[in-house]
């Protein structure tokens, strides 16, 4: 692309309209800046509306599924409106219209969740039936599965508004997303950095995943050079585990892969919503086969789930 050229056709770049959202759409358009030696300007950010934005009232599973943050941005990238859109990869359903695709991530940050709370250092340590609040039937469930006494209700809403509610003393504690609360400067409001072996991570966590339309080779060649190949391995296969599992936003699930050179190694976790059994699988293998790695681990949980499991 060259920006000397007063013709040039600026690159638009569609993502939802949260501050974490527009914190990571900045990362990719200085990264693209960057990467191609053009200004800033030149990668139009496009706010659209998505559903899920709107509700705010119920969980998301009863609303329609993930989806709901991706719907209008499918929509205009199908349109033509923009070129790409930038999304957190954990929002990104497992099946995408024919005509998109994940032109690949961004590199990964830190994958773990962290606990907010003015009351305990750790959900363990809270008083008996308190009330903790989160919008991830993962965190629930594990929540639950560590403390069967907890009241776990619906915390809804931007990063900002989650962390208002609990310090106003509406919730007594709710658990966020590191990489979330990194990239909006807020790693301050961390009580505890929880780790992985304890709180698996769902599966994207921490990375913010390209969609695109399927053959645009313009566009794709524009993003390739801040995508990071480690991070699309890791991502393959921990979607690829979604999608056997169904991982539709209605299941509670954590995944981790994690690539070093050739070798990808991944543990996968299926949890009863009311938290009261899990089912865990790990593997290891070439990272060539990451997809496949995490369709085995699928394969191995469902084999041992217990009929009647919800």
């Amino acid at each position: 692309m060259n920006s000397s050229h007063s013709g040039t056709p600026k690159l638009k770049l569609g993502t939802r309209g949260s501050p974490l959202a527009l914190a990571q759409a900045h990362t990719v358009q200085k990264g693209l800046a960057d990467a191609h030696g053009i200004p800033l300007d030149a990668i139009e950010i496009v706010v659209i509306k998505t559903t899920g934005d709107q509700i705010l009232d119920r969980p998301l599973e009863e609303a329609g599924g993930k989806g709901l943050f991706t719907k209008e941005l499918d929509s205009a990238l199908i349109a033509g409106g923009i070129d790409f859109a930038v999304h957190s990869a954990k929002d990104l359903p497992t099946l995408l219209p024919p005509e998109i695709t994940i032109a690949g991530y961004l590199p990964r940050e830190d994958t773990r969740d962290v606990w907010i709370s003015p009351v305990a250092p750790h959900p363990r340590d809270l008083p008996k039936g308190a009330k903790v609040g989160t919008a991830s039937l993962r965190r629930g469930a594990m929540l639950k599965r560590m403390r069967p006494d907890l009241d776990v209700s619906l915390l809804r809403g931007n990063v900002q508004t989650r962390l208002s509610k609990v310090a106003s003393g509406e919730f007594t504690g709710t658990l966020l997303a590191l990489a979330g609360l990194k990239r909006l400067g807020l790693t301050g409001h961390a009580t505890t950095i929880l780790p992985v072996d304890e709180f698996l991570p769902a599966a994207g966590q921490g990375a913010i995943g390209i969609t695109a339309r399927a053959g645009d080779e313009a566009v794709w060649a524009q993003l390739a050079p801040i995508l990071d190949a480690a991070t699309g391995i890791a991502l393959a296969a921990e979607r690829a585990f979604l999608s056997r599992l169904d991982g539709s936003c209605k299941t509670p699930i954590g995944a981790q892969a994690q690539v070093q050179d050739a070798n990808l190694t991944f543990r996968g976790l299926l949890l009863r919503s009311d938290g009261s059994d899990a089912l865990e699988a790990a593997i290891s293998g070439a990272a060539g086969d990451a997809a496949q790695l995490g369709e085995d681990a699928a394969r191995s949980i469902l084999a041992r789930r217990p009929a009647g499991w919800v």
